[in-house]
């Protein structure tokens, strides 16, 4: 939509923004009846608490109808983007994990952007890039590129967004700048540190882990990841400064930077939180954490340290308790699949093995499987290293290697302990493959993991760890192999065209019609520009048949022996992955950047 000079006439006249004048522009543009309108005005006449809010955010807060989008409320984004477009200015959604908070922060002061409700965004040779919801209100831009010698650009975005960033941006950058003197007070709180003194302040031995600064940082980092939907976060130390990532939908996003002593003393920070030794800096170390999200859900982090050439590195591993409640389908399951991996778990007895590399959500699938089938008729127990999530529905045991607890010794204690399922946290050599073993010809179901690319692939490792093949034939009820790849954002995505050659990639072998129609990432706020949002579960089963079974020796051949799975039923991860796209919520370019090489077992359909 063009913009048009009457109405930015009719809103600049001002220049701060009034009500009166927004309502009347978008009754001219059709966004608004007058009388929605009028309604919208008599209502902030007579609310004395919302005089200080916005214009934009009280036509937003009123959700009326939006008369250009019938069936869709009145957005404050689709306003902020409307008033871009007359002010004649870019429209930008702030997206904090594109910003140099360290670089932004030291152009203009806290107070000085809280007064012109403005927030500097981007920071180039020559140039400041400052969000504004005043867009018409520009005499502060002259002002300040005078003072600061570069050119001043302005974009528009959203009066919540500026004035929630500014307080996390300044607050943060404050709290990294004072962590070094723990006798600093309200009165010098704004006082501007350099990084030389920050240094110095760090070797006087001033800061501690318990500075409220240190707290205040820490806590934002942890609010600030789950808002993102991290599900790690990267503590990582360097010569001069730490650095901090997230894993976001399995992809690594650095997000920000601190001097290394404020992040030494955040890692001490952590460490108390996760009861772990804070004066042990040369092993590695274990812990956890149990916290609230800002919603109110309680989410546990597993932290794992270890010393590296220039510090501690930790690494938090975020765990949703609402994963391990998500039924089958919810994971990726197809039906079908589902009612094979219902056949295996539920059995009395046997070995069902779940292999993937780590990171393809080989525990999140235990898991669930678990919650599934501990019932108060059964005794479920674990032994893991390290217990990933504590539930209340099993009984759980944490391997200690520096007292002989080892997964072997681990499954040997269960044995005596009358259980019915047992769940090994991962069968890593001989010893505990063959208690694995010894549980299941006893009577029990045994769940465990291996690392492996695909499910053959499983009984030759059993194999090479020394397992006689003839116990393998008695115990192993089936293998699991999946990985985990990022779905489409359902706001954005779009209708494609799906090229043949690619999709015969992905197919080989395979008389798989290429579909009538897929769908191609876009990028939005939803989804902050990537085209993703979330992953899903691409499963690759093999039920140990009577025939798979005979074929289990001493001198495997895993090619043949593939071959044979395959014409038993198993579909290739890359098939059960094909499906996916079929369905629209992945695309072939992200599920090749996920899989294995094709194996020479599967070039050819059975």
């Amino acid at each position: 939509m063009a913009a048009s000079p009457q109405i930015a006439s009719l809103l600049g006249r001002r220049g701060r923004l009034e009500l009166d004048d927004l309502l009347a522009a978008l009754v001219v543009d059709g966004y608004l009846l007058a009388d929605d309108a009028k309604q919208v005005r008599m209502g902030a006449r007579a609310g004395r608490s919302t005089v200080e809010l916005h214009p934009l955010v009280l036509i937003a807060n009123a959700k009326l109808a939006n008369q250009r989008e019938p069936g869709r409320p009145l957005k404050l984004e689709a306003l902020t983007e409307w008033l871009a477009n007359h002010a004649g200015l870019p429209y930008l959604k702030i997206d904090p994990m594109k910003i140099n908070v360290a670089s932004v922060t030291q152009v203009v002061s806290h107070a000085y952007a809280q007064r012109h409700r403005i927030l500097p965004v981007a920071v180039a040779t020559g140039e400041v890039t400052f969000a504004t919801c005043e867009p018409f209100d520009a005499g502060w831009a002259g002002d300040l590129a005078q003072m600061l010698r570069r050119d001043v650009r302005r974009v528009v975005s959203s009066p919540i967004d500026i004035n929630r960033y500014l307080q996390e941006f300044y607050g943060v950058q404050r709290s990294i700048q004072l962590a070094r003197d723990a006798k600093a007070n309200d009165n010098n709180a704004s006082a501007i540190l350099n990084f030389e003194q920050l240094v110095e302040l760090g070797k006087s031995g001033e800061i501690g882990a318990d500075d409220r600064h240190v707290v205040h940082i820490v806590d934002w980092l942890l609010q600030y990841a789950f808002e993102q939907r991290a599900s790690d976060i990267h503590l990582e130390p360097r010569r001069e400064t730490g650095h901090i990532r997230f894993r976001i939908d399995g992809i690594m996003h650095k997000v920000f930077e601190l001097p290394s002593p404020v992040m030494t003393a955040v890692t001490a920070r952590i460490k108390i939180l996760a009861r772990m030794d804070v004066a042990e800096k040369r092993r590695p170390q274990d812990g956890r954490i149990k916290t609230r999200s800002s919603g109110g859900r309680e989410v546990e982090l597993r932290i794992s340290n270890m010393p590296t050439a220039f510090g501690e590195k930790v690494v938090m591993r975020i765990f949703d308790p609402d994963l391990v409640v998500k039924d089958f389908a919810q994971l990726g399951f197809s039906p079908s699949e589902v009612a094979n991996w219902r056949t295996m778990v539920e059995r009395p007895h046997g070995i069902v093995l779940v292999t993937g590399p780590t990171g393809s959500g080989k525990t999140t699938t235990l898991y669930s499987t678990l919650r599934h089938l501990a019932t108060p008729a059964l005794n479920v127990c674990t032994v893991e290293d390290p217990i990933e999530m504590v539930s209340p529905e099993f009984n759980q045991m944490q391997v200690h290697a520096a007292i002989d607890l080892d997964f072997a010794a681990g499954v040997r204690t269960l044995l005596r302990q009358d259980p019915d399922i047992i769940m090994v946290g991962e069968i890593r050599d001989l010893e505990t493959a063959q208690m694995a073993v010894q549980a299941s010809l006893t009577g029990h179901l045994v769940l465990s993991t291996l690392h492996t690319n695909d499910a053959p692939s499983a009984v030759t490792r059993l194999l090479d760890l020394g397992v006689p093949h003839y116990l393998i034939q008695s115990t192993l009820t089936g293998v699991v192999a999946q990985r985990l790849v990022r779905t489409l954002c359902p706001h954005c995505k779009q209708a494609a065209v799906q090229d043949p050659q690619t999709w015969g990639v992905l197919t080989h072998g395979w008389s798989i019609p290429v579909p009538a129609k897929v769908f191609a990432p876009v990028g939005c706020l939803e989804c902050r520009n990537t085209g993703f949002m979330g992953r899903t579960g691409i499963y690759e089963m093999m039920k140990l048949s009577p025939r798979l079974r005979s074929l289990i020796s001493a001198e495997l051949d895993l090619g043949n022996f593939g071959q044979a799975a395959l014409s038993e039923g198993m579909r290739p991860l890359r098939i059960s992955a094909a499906d996916q796209v079929a369905a629209g919520l992945t695309t072939v370019q992200e599920i090749l950047t996920v899989l294995p090489p094709i194996e020479v077992f599967d070039d050819t359909q059975p």
